[in-house]
């Protein structure tokens, strides 16, 4: 084999490796973690978003959360409709969103997480009690 035909031979596998390389990211491209579908309309809204934030801070309202074997336990101040989602930086397609009310008179949300894969997971909590809207994030590992 001359040089030439080394020449071609190094250009082609160099090529399949950079097509190969795009099909791969077009294929992970959906199920991205890092990228919310609406961001655009999340930074329009964002002051409706920092003022339920400071809600939580000005009335004290920091949710209690711990973490068992079996459950995730979220303890609200008072009873309130709300809206929870536990989002996987691993993969998104393990996402999780519930909807609902607080349980008894302790204002309980409980999870199961018994299906719900370990490491490290973003809550993303909002609330409405009374006439206030609330938001509260933080970042939870099972």
């Amino acid at each position: 084999m001359n040089w030439g035909t080394k020449i071609v031979l190094g250009m082609i596998s160099f090529m399949l490796f950079i097509v190969g390389m795009v099909i791969y990211m077009f294929h992970v491209h959906g199920r991205d973690a890092l990228i919310e579908e609406d961001y655009y309309q999340k930074g329009i809204d964002y002051n409706t978003e920092y003022n339920a934030k400071q809600n939580v801070d000005a009335d004290n309202a920091k949710p209690a959360i711990s973490v068992t074997p079996k459950q995730i336990i979220i303890r609200l101040k008072d009873s309130a409709s709300y809206e929870l989602v536990l989002r996987r930086a691993a993969n998104s397609a393990d996402d999780l969103r519930w909807k609902g009310n607080t349980a008894g008179s302790s204002n309980v949300i409980l999870v199961d997480k018994v299906k719900m894969g370990s490491g490290l997971w973003f809550l993303h909590l909002t609330w409405h009690s009374g006439k206030k809207e609330y938001l509260y994030k933080q970042n939870i590992t099972l």
